[in-house]
């Protein structure tokens, strides 16, 4: 192997530069501003001396039918051959609103940090003693995730310089791909996937490893981590319709939130929705959303409440997971109604009456059933109507009017109009976004450099640093690295086209895309505390030394320099 190691002196100083810079564009996630930093990004890399001589190697892709007309943009440095290394990170952020009457300062450093040691004696004792320190840089996006992604453009810098000199001193390519709407759906990963296939039919590109550089989190303070996977995350929804009915009449009707009250106690932190592979488990789920549909108050009970929660997986498939919801949904339906009859009972009892069984059967069906049910009763009149509220509830997302929760229940409210059959029931499915799980241990065949990296990589840190890094197959904060690999496909496909009411039309995943690109990956990224928090902040040794040099090892590996 050539001795063709890229000198990294002074590259504290360039890393900072663009980071203050990137924070400086305020790329709240779902917003205009996002496109900020994709134009701070495009206009780094066109002032370059590469791209100014290779335009075609930079670039961006719109996002179809955005409604900020985001993209995912990329700069390429070609050296010789296809062997190719991605480096991706997300430039958009969360919101500010906790800072308070601090807001205005979020994406200024220094004087925000400035602005916090005046206020350090309100703040818990580790961000006070951090503060003390001076060793940690503080703001929106410094963490989560502008300074890894400012490492990653540093680093490509060098290598174009490299290049320009002598295109064979670069064994192969590397990419920097920079995303939006990592916070929410990940619409800009779901674009850049068919960005990565046509770069790699255009140049006859190799994908050998994909490193995204989120902050990594430590138990301990002296050991790093790398992650050689990241966690999947489904968002299975729960819709109750019940009976109406006014109070005094209780037993007359079947109030929903009932029925949704046991389901969300049966599911809320439940292990058996929590896999585990090798020694690692999945947090068990939580609910992030829930409520009735009731617009306003009146002495009626609710028709229907809705509400969704997130199940992190290892290796479970969308279909084992809607299995384990719809078992919940039957067996907390059978309890709900045993426990009615028994309050009825007594209440006869009271009331010197005759008891009787009340009229509910349980009723749990998919929305695909649901779906069915609906056209079943009424054909092309339903059909037809469907398809224009899809339209509309298209219309009201892109325009901002309604979030993808509340259309997700308005159109299962909708189809539930057209089910003839008046019984209370549970309709249960899936709302975007979904994440697959990856990792690099459900890959074959991976070559040396790139199943034993972490190995490769922790002996480079206790060598150059003295610092033990350990490595997780999983990067449980969930990050795009999902969209670099899925496994089975067709299955996915299948399971989101039954159980996502938009999957499809409002939201798709370029399913074909994954496949054709699938790469491992991993997670090098700075140290950082207090992610979306007022004190969210980076290690400054790991963003200026360390990580930068821990990257370029990474890929020095994968294309044979050294």
């Amino acid at each position: 192997m050539m001795d063709r190691t890229v000198p990294l002196d002074g590259i504290d100083r360039e890393i900072k530069d663009i980071l203050y810079g990137y924070v400086k564009a305020e790329s709240i996630t779902y917003s205009p501003g996002e496109k900020d930093a994709a134009r701070y990004f495009l206009e780094f890399f066109r002032a370059q001396p590469y791209w100014q001589t290779h335009p075609e190697d930079c670039g961006a892709t719109p996002i179809p039918g955005d409604p900020f007309d985001r993209a995912p943009v990329f700069a390429m440095v070609r050296g010789a051959g296809p062997d190719t290394v991605v480096l991706m990170h997300h430039y958009d952020v969360v919101s500010v609103e906790d800072f308070k009457l601090l807001k205005p300062l979020a994406f200024s450093p220094d004087k925000l940090e400035e602005e916090l040691r005046k206020l350090s004696g309100t703040l818990a004792p580790e961000v006070q003693a951090d503060l003390a320190s001076g060793a940690y840089l503080y703001g929106r996006g410094v963490c989560d995730m502008k300074g890894g992604g400012s490492i990653q453009m540093a680093l490509l810098r060098r290598y174009s310089e490299l290049v320009l000199r002598d295109t064979a001193a670069l064994p192969g390519n590397l990419m920097v791909l920079a995303v939006p709407d990592e916070e929410n759906l990940s619409a800009g990963m779901r674009a850049a996937a068919p960005l990565l296939a046509r770069l790699q039919e255009q140049y006859g590109l190799r994908y050998r490893l994909m490193i995204n550089s989120e902050p990594h989190r430590r138990s301990d303070p002296e050991k790093g981590v790398f992650s050689l996977g990241s966690i999947g995350k489904l968002m299975p929804f729960v819709y109750v319709r019940g009976s109406l009915t006014h109070v005094s009449k209780i037993f007359e009707g079947f109030n929903p939130v009932n029925l949704m009250s046991e389901i969300v106690r049966r599911t809320e932190l439940n292990m058996d929705f929590s896999d585990a592979v090798a020694s690692e488990a999945a947090p068990p789920p939580t609910w992030l959303y829930l409520r009735d549909r009731k617009q306003e108050y009146d002495v009626s009970v609710p028709l229907s409440i809705a509400g969704c929660f997130s199940v992190l997986t290892m290796k479970q498939t969308p279909a084992v997971v809607l299995e384990k919801v719809r078992a919940i949904c039957q067996d907390s339906f059978d309890a709900v109604l045993s426990r009615m009859n028994d309050s009825y009972a007594r209440f006869c009892a009271a009331a010197g009456q005759s008891p009787a069984p009340l009229p509910w059967k349980p009723v749990v069906t998919d929305f695909s059933t649901l779906y069915q049910e609906a056209l079943a009763g009424h054909g092309d009149d339903f059909r037809t109507g469907y398809e224009a509220e899809l339209d509309r509830l298209g219309q009201e997302m892109r325009t901002g009017g309604r979030t993808m929760l509340e259309c997700n229940f308005a159109l299962v409210d909708y189809v539930c109009n057209y089910v003839d059959d008046p019984s209370p029931r549970v309709v249960y499915g899936l709302i975007p976004p979904y994440y697959p799980s990856t990792a690099n241990l459900f890959m074959e065949g991976l070559a040396p450099e790139i199943a034993g990296i972490q190995d490769i990589l922790n002996e480079f840190t206790q060598r150059e640093f003295g610092q033990t890094y350990t490595s997780e197959h999983f990067f449980t904060g969930i990050s795009d690295l999902s969209y670099a690999a899925v496994s089975d496909g067709a299955g996915v496909v299948r399971a989101l086209e039954d159980a996502m009411p938009f999957f499809g039309n409002l939201y798709d995943i370029p399913i074909a895309a994954i496949e054709q690109i699938s790469m491992p990956c991993i997670n090098i990224g700075p140290w950082g505390k207090d992610l979306h928090k007022m004190t969210e902040r980076v290690l400054k040794e790991d963003l200026y030394h360390r990580t930068p040099r821990i990257i370029r090892h990474a890929i020095e590996t994968v294309l044979g320099i050294g």
